[in-house]
């Protein structure tokens, strides 16, 4: 009886001698993480004619590779016209995922940019997000030229804001160079136009130009005429 004693006070003196195992936090534990969030262009060119439409897409991403899902947080597409330096608020949409922004007209060039507000977690099950902000996008816009299909007398109109304002003429006998000054005319106070070209015999090249100015891009139009 003696030995069985001793034998077991060894034994529970080796138990107390254990390293206590280590606690190991939730797997739920609230990350702070960092975003990127992006804008780019739908589909079509970032040169547009007045009255044209552009659509843009957004994607915010999360530097554990996800995307924020907190309900709070926001992205709002931003816009700069030419010739200002200040941003203005257009859409804001929740922040998670892919955004789309459709059927915005540019009034002038401008540019436009996107922000993430960023949020905080509001559980041990989310995440906090930083702030984050894409790089710009620039959409020219050129002032819209209306004509006629066919003819030798053209008239049609400029907008916006061309009134009292030239178009510059060339001719060539060939389409894609060897153009010369044939005439400058002036619209009226309204930006209408009216000019009647000579019968030439042949075919002939005529370049109508729009110069650009701060707020918008140049334009024009190409006519052909022939004689037999």
């Amino acid at each position: 009886m003696h030995i069985t004693r001793l034998v077991a006070g060894t034994v529970t003196a080796g138990l107390l001698g254990l390293t206590p195992l280590a606690v190991s936090a939730p797997a739920n534990a609230t990350d702070n993480l960092t975003t990127s969030v992006t804008l780019e262009q739908n589909y079509g060119s970032t040169r547009l004619t007045y009255g044209e439409e552009v659509s843009f897409i957004s994607e915010v991403t999360a530097s554990d590779g996800g995307s924020p899902y907190n309900e709070a947080d926001t992205v709002t597409l931003w816009a700069m016209p030419a010739g200002t330096t200040t941003w203005t608020a257009v859409e804001s949409q929740p922040g998670s995922g892919y955004i789309s922004w459709t059927n915005f007209k540019p009034q002038q060039s401008t540019a436009y940019k996107v922000t993430y507000s960023g949020g905080t977690a509001t559980s041990t099950y989310s995440d906090n997000y930083a702030a984050s902000e894409s790089a710009p996008v620039a959409i020219g816009v050129a002032r819209k030229i209306t004509y006629p299909r066919s003819g030798f007398v053209l008239k049609g109109k400029v907008t916006p804001d061309y009134g009292k304002k030239k178009i510059v003429i060339k001719v060539s006998k060939r389409k894609n160079k060897g153009f010369k000054s044939f005439k400058t005319i002036k619209t009226t106070s309204t930006g209408k136009y009216k000019v009647t070209l000579p019968r030439r015999g042949g075919t002939w090249y005529w370049s109508f130009t729009v110069k650009g100015d701060s707020k918008y891009l140049a334009n024009g139009f190409l006519w052909r005429t022939w004689v037999s």
